[in-house]
């Protein structure tokens, strides 16, 4: 049998990566520049492109500053200029900045995921050795693969998600704890010429929204839609049908969005959930971004967690090593974590309403607060909470 020798410091070590998203992709590009030699195994057969937009805010951007993207980052940004709540009739209820319609402040970015994927990718294609069409079959003394390929690593990462397959292997059929809530993103048409604009209905129990991005043809539409019951729905054409039947009577725009749906083949479909452990390594697995703790698309950080767990992880990794370097990454990112985590709960109640009387509210209330004057200041204030969880850690 052969001998495996486990090394405890970070430079020259063999580090697998599952997940090549943006967790995983920064935390390899970290590892690198540590000395570490990293591989990234990832199930599809390419980097995703496209995606939603996502936010990078607070710490984040002082990690993406310092992989040197911060003007990437600011260039690809979406460019959307205004965000409004509509009626059932499409009358715009309240209309505001896009930045302060997405709880963004000072320099806080708003990117399409994929591209902000390809960027990950560019900077560590010839530093990383990516498996790309593979993934983790079973962990042990060497990781065995899918394809069959067998390998002995230093140290493993999940950074896979939220339905991780590495968690899973090393912690069991644990973490999850859904918020009681569905979301659905996939590209549509923009069949209301939409131009760099966001729109958003509100109804009892769902909202959809649609928006349209610089330099993007098509549009995005997501829908947000309390559990109806029952069980979750898998595959594509079963999610469909359960996203149909949960919108069903719907005003707005709502039944042609569902119409686009049922061609569109980026649906992405899930519930809104959260990953809570005790712990985020066992031995030498360690987890990271939504593969450790899923803040939920609601919290509007998951890019952000993923982006500060990947630095604060290499970071501590390369300070204390492998044995040591997990516990310190703990310690440091838990706060973050619980404060970042605290919003999803809190925002989905705001985003969903759960009856038409809190929708007939919400609107009347919007009207009014949309006629005064200095009206931003006034909803810059509703979002000061997720500004203080992105900079509630120093890095």
């Amino acid at each position: 049998m052969r001998t495996i020798v486990r090394m405890t410091r970070i430079e020259h070590a063999k580090v697998l990566v599952s997940g090549a998203g943006i967790a995983g992709m920064a935390l390899a590009w970290w590892l690198t520049e540590h000395g570490a030699e990293v591989t990234v195994v990832e199930r599809a057969a390419a980097v995703r492109d496209g995606g939603y937009k996502v936010d990078i805010r607070g710490a984040a951007l002082t990690v993406i500053e310092r992989m040197g993207l911060l003007e990437r980052v600011r260039a690809a940004r979406t460019g959307v200029r205004t965000g409004s709540v509509v009626d059932a009739t499409g009358k715009r209820v309240a209309s505001m900045d896009a930045d302060t319609f997405g709880g963004r402040v000072h320099d806080d970015a708003e990117l399409l995921r994929g591209d902000l994927a390809t960027m990950l990718h560019e900077l560590t294609a010839d530093r990383v050795t990516y498996r790309f069409g593979d993934a983790i079959a079973a962990l042990g003394p060497e990781v065995v693969f899918e394809s069959g390929h067998r390998a002995a690593y230093d140290l493993v990462v999940g950074a896979d998600g939220l339905r991780s397959r590495t968690r899973a292997l090393a912690f069991g059929d644990t973490g999850v704890h859904d918020l009681d809530h569905y979301i659905a993103i996939c590209s549509v048409p923009n069949h209301l010429g939409l131009d760099r604009e966001e729109l958003t209905y509100v109804g009892a129990g769902r909202t959809a929204l649609v928006y349209s991005t610089a330099g993007q043809a098509d549009a995005k539409a997501m829908f947000l839609f309390a559990d109806p019951g029952g069980e979750r729905p898998r595959g594509t054409e079963a999610q469909r049908a359960f996203l149909t039947a949960a919108y069903a009577g719907e005003g707005w725009e709502v039944p042609k969005l569902l119409d686009a749906v049922a061609g569109a083949g980026d649906l992405y479909f899930d519930t809104i959930s959260q990953v809570r452990l005790d712990g985020w390594s066992r031995g030498r697995v360690a987890l990271v971004g939504d593969a450790a703790y899923c803040a939920s698309p609601a919290s509007g950080q998951g890019t952000s967690l993923a982006l500060v767990g990947a630095y604060v992880l290499a970071g501590e990794l390369a300070a204390a090593g492998l044995d040591e370097g997990p516990r310190r990454y703990e310690e440091r990112m838990r706060p973050f974590v619980a404060a970042n985590q605290h919003l999803g709960p809190a925002n989905i109640k705001r985003m969903v309403l759960r009856s038409r009387r809190q929708v007939r509210m919400s609107m009347r209330m919007l009207a009014v607060v949309n006629r005064l004057p200095g009206k931003e200041r006034l909803l810059a204030k509703v979002v000061e909470p997720i500004n203080k969880a992105a900079n509630a850690i120093t890095l």
